[in-house]
Order: structure tokens, then sequence, then C-alpha cells
């Protein structure tokens, strides 16, 4: 099989790290637009799957992007996500930077398809780095990855518009107890570097989707 480069060039990976140092500093300004980026109102307000596992989150976040393709031909994509696996199709340069080894598949890897309850998908190599353990998979549909401490859901949602094209849409929910050093952390810091990785990481899925689908 042709191997396709769908990884961000050099220049590409410097404006990501622009974006994320903007985000940071105009966190209060630009944070309603990009807890929210690419997902209509309704999107942002209706249920889906995992919510329930963090009912009451101080921060959530619903991102998404339309795929021209049908959910079948996107979902391989979604199964293999992880450190070690098929990566997160996101800023590789930046999160290896951070010591992630992390490497992006532009192709579907057949030994990492059987995604099951229970398995870790991990950001980093790094072992003091938390992984993501998998709550639930509705195949074809969604998966809902989760973490203890603090308690978080991370779900990605198949949602298909017709024949030919469908949503992606995830979900960030998470609590935290709602000390002075929590709320900068979190809200300041992580959310919009976050966002910025998990916007690329949807423009990553879509265009590997579309360009390997049948």
């Amino acid at each position: 099989m042709r191997e396709n480069n769908f990884n961000p060039t050099i220049f590409e990976e410097g404006l990501g790290a622009v974006s994320i140092a903007v985000c940071v500093v105009a966190s209060p300004l630009l944070r309603y637009w990009y807890l929210r980026w690419g997902a209509s109102p309704e999107e942002v307000k209706m249920p889906l799957p995992g919510d329930e596992q963090v009912p009451d989150p101080r921060l959530q976040s619903t991102r998404a992007i339309g795929i021209h393709t049908p959910a079948a031909e996107i979902w391989p994509w979604l199964v293999q996500m992880g450190q070690g696996r098929g990566g997160l199709y996101s800023y590789e340069i930046l999160e290896n930077l951070a010591n992630c080894d992390m490497h992006n598949a532009d192709h579907i890897l057949p030994e990492h398809q059987n995604l099951q309850v229970g398995d870790k998908v991990r950001l980093s190599q790094d072992e003091n780095v938390p992984a993501f353990v998998v709550r639930a998979v509705e195949p074809g549909r969604a998966i809902i990855l989760g973490g203890d401490d603090p308690p978080t859901t991370w779900a990605f949602v198949l949602e298909p518009i017709d024949d030919h094209s469908t949503r992606l849409i995830i979900r960030y929910r998470q609590d935290f107890e709602p000390t002075l050093g929590n709320v900068i952390g979190w809200r300041v810091f992580t959310e919009p570097i976050h966002f910025n990785m998990e916007r690329k990481m949807l423009q990553g899925i879509k265009a590997r989707a579309e360009a390997t689908a049948p």
C-alpha cells in the first residue's frame, strides 16, 4: 500500500506552537470559542455517550468536524489511537519534544483494530503520564476513554449525516478540586494546549479518512 504523509510540516508545527502560546495568553477572551470549536449549538447541548460518567464536570469541551466519508471508514482510525499504536494524528514534533515518542500512522494498522473495554490508551511513553482506560466501546459509533484522578472522560462519537458524510464529535469532561492552583492550571494552561492538539487531531483524522476511503 502506498503510504501518505498526513503529518504537519515543520512550518505547520511551528504555527501550532504559536497558536498554543496565543491561546494561553488570551484564554479569557478565546475560551468560549475554543471550548466548542467546530461544533454546532445542537452538538454542544446534546447528550453523548460517556456524559454520565462525569455528571457534574468543572471543565467540558465539545468539538467537531465534518468528514466526507461514511462512519465505517473513520472508525478504524479511532480504534488504533494512542502512543505505541496509531498515534493521535496531531502535532507529532511538539508531542515528541515532550518525550511522548508519538508516531502517527498513515494507514490502518490491523494489529491495533481490536480495542476492548479495559485497554489502556497512552498519551506518552513516560510511565508517569497517566494513560486513559477504555470505558466503553459502541462498535462503529463511539469510544469512551476515562481517567480517575481527576475524574475524566474523553468521548469520540461518530454521527452519520448521510451515506457519504459523518460528523466526528469529541467531548472532554473533567472534574477537579476547585483550588486556585487547579483552576489556573487546568483553565489557563491545560485547556488551551488541549484545544490546539485536539483540533489538529480532528483535522488529521479527517485528512486520513477522506484520502484513504475507497
